[in-house]
């Protein structure tokens, strides 16, 4: 099979590229000059050279994440970056002779706009409204339309909290705190949260589903911030965090929303003190979804 990939320098998408490696022909879109097909932003796909051989599988896994709005420019880079590049992206596919025959997007849980919830399935309404959802919610609306348009599958995954070595985000923060010896866990880490192995991502990507459709993956065990603290610390060889009230830090999140430089703010809160979990029940029937427990092979 030959894969386009973008975003194969990320976190999850270098993940993927490994995996799609193994026994397929990848190409790669990002900046640089070490990709096959380089370009300076993804908005800007106008100059791209044309394709030499056929593309089967185009991967869409580039992105804006991981980043605090604090400005205006702050919120439309997103909307830029995940709407706008997706878009661009469509475009230059469109000038292909032969089109890929599926695209596979990866895009987030977070179009649900849910702060707290148990099961949550893909029936859900879509009522993202923070900056990096709405551009989600508006990539994925705009490839339905685009793949009928066109006749091209859109496979479209929505992933929880990406498990995998050296992770961005609230978890590397964790990782992070712990080894520093200034994390907090919350309420007695009990929330429950969905959450999924890179490494499984990629392979079910590999696997090339021949559907179209729109799939939660989660790892079905979803475990709690006190598992997944106790195994950090177990692999630092830590002594497990002491306990922050919740009085405390919703009171400390309030600080850091005035605060760009504040460790945490509301929104981290929110999301380590609420159980939230998503329904991969979908996946799992037709995709034949069977991922790994993320407390049995993390990894830091």
């Amino acid at each position: 099979m030959n894969f386009l990939l973008t975003g194969s320098s990320g976190f999850l998408g270098k993940t993927v590229y490994d995996r799609l490696k193994l026994n397929n022909k990848v190409l790669s879109l990002g900046r640089g000059k070490s990709h096959d097909f380089s370009v300076n932003d993804l908005i800007d796909t106008s100059n791209l050279a044309g394709l030499k051989k056929d593309i089967n599988v185009v991967v869409h896994i580039a992105g804006l994440a991981h980043k605090n709005p604090q400005k205006e420019s702050d919120k439309q880079a997103f909307d830029k970056v995940n709407y706008e590049g997706t878009r661009s992206l469509c475009e230059w596919i469109e000038k292909w002779l032969k089109k890929p025959e599926s695209f596979i997007f990866i895009s987030s849980v977070s179009v649900y706009g849910r702060e707290t919830g148990l099961n949550i399935s893909e029936e859900e309404e879509l009522n993202g409204n923070s900056s990096y959802a709405f551009s989600k919610v508006k990539a994925e609306q705009y490839l339905i339309e685009w793949g009928k348009k066109l006749g091209i599958k859109i496979l479209i995954l929505r992933l929880p909290l990406i498990i995998g070595s050296n992770p961005p985000g609230n978890l590397g923060k964790m990782i992070l705190g712990i080894k520093r010896g200034t994390y907090f866990s919350i309420g007695g880490g009990k929330a429950k949260k969905s959450m999924v192995l890179a490494e499984d991502v990629a392979d079910l990507i590999a696997g090339c589903p021949d559907i179209s459709g729109i799939y939660n993956l989660t790892d079905g065990y979803h475990p709690s911030f006190s598992e997944l603290e106790s195994i950090v610390c177990s692999k630092l060889k830590k002594d497990k965090p002491f306990n922050m009230p919740i009085g405390l830090a919703k009171l400390l999140g309030k600080i850091g929303d005035f605060l760009p430089l504040f460790p945490v703010n509301s929104d981290t809160i929110n999301k380590i003190s609420k159980d939230l979990t998503f329904s991969d029940l979908k996946a799992r029937q037709e995709l034949g979804w069977n991922p790994s427990r993320v407390i049995d092979k993390f990894r830091i």
